[in-house]
C-alpha cells in the first residue's frame, strides 16, 4: 500500500467486531477502554442516522469529528493489556483505513462485496481441501478469476471455457478474452 500510494477502506464491521471483544474480556480497564470506543463509534452512527437533518457542512463537519474522537480515544488512556495494545496500534497504523468511506464518496464502510465475491472460492477450498502443488494452486486461481469474472459480465462461465478449449484445439480460432465483454 505504502509503495503504491494505494488507498483502501478497511471494514468497519470488522473493527466494531473487535472493539466488542474487548468488552468480554476479564480485564475491568480493557472493558472501559473496549466500551468508550464503543461508544464513540455509536456517535459516529448517531451522525449518520442524521444526515438528512443537517446541511451538507453540517454533516461533514460533525461526521470528521466523530471519526477523529474514536481516533482519540482509540489512542488514548490504552490499557497495557496484549489486546488493548493491539487495538491502539491498528488505530496508529491505519485509523484513517477504517473512515475512509467519510471523505470519499462512494466508498462503503465495509469490505461486504468483496467478501461476497471470493465466498465461492473460500466454500471451494473448504470442501476440496485445496491443492498440493504449485500447479494445482494456479490452475484454481485462473479458474476461480473466469468464473468471477463471467458471473461480473452476466455471461457463462461454462460458454466462455468451452469456447477457450474449442479454440485452443483449432489453430484458426480466436481464443476468447475475459477483457472483452461480447463472448
Amino acid at each position: 500500500m505504502k509503495n503504491c500510494d494505494v488507498r483502501v477502506q478497511f471494514c468497519l464491521a470488522h473493527l466494531i467486531r473487535d472493539i466488542k471483544y474487548l468488552t468480554t474480556l476479564p480485564d475491568k480497564a480493557t472493558v472501559i477502554y473496549g466500551e468508550t470506543l464503543l461508544n464513540a463509534v455509536r456517535d459516529m452512527f448517531g451522525v449518520i442516522h442524521k444526515r438528512e437533518t443537517m446541511d451538507e457542512k453540517t454533516f461533514n463537519l460533525l461526521l470528521t469529528k466523530t471519526h477523529q474522537d474514536i481516533l482519540l480515544k482509540g489512542m488514548s488512556n490504552v490499557p497495557q493489556t496484549k489486546e488493548s495494545q493491539n487495538m491502539a496500534k491498528r488505530f496508529r497504523l491505519h485509523g484513517d483505513a477504517y473512515f475512509r468511506f467519510i471523505t470519499t464518496p462512494c466508498i462503503e464502510p465495509t469490505n461486504n462485496l468483496a467478501e461476497q465475491a471470493i465466498r465461492f472460492v473460500v466454500i471451494d477450498r473448504v470442501i476440496t481441501q485445496g491443492t498440493r502443488s504449485e500447479q494445482g494452486r494456479k490452475w484454481c486461481e485462473r479458474i476461480w478469476t473466469v468464473i468471477a469474472t463471467c458471473s461480473n459480465q452476466t455471461h457463462s462461465a461454462f460458454e466462455f471455457i468451452y469456447n477457450a478449449v474449442q479454440a485452443s484445439f483449432s489453430p484458426n480460432q480466436i481464443s476468447p478474452s475475459l477483457l472483452l465483454t461480447p463472448l
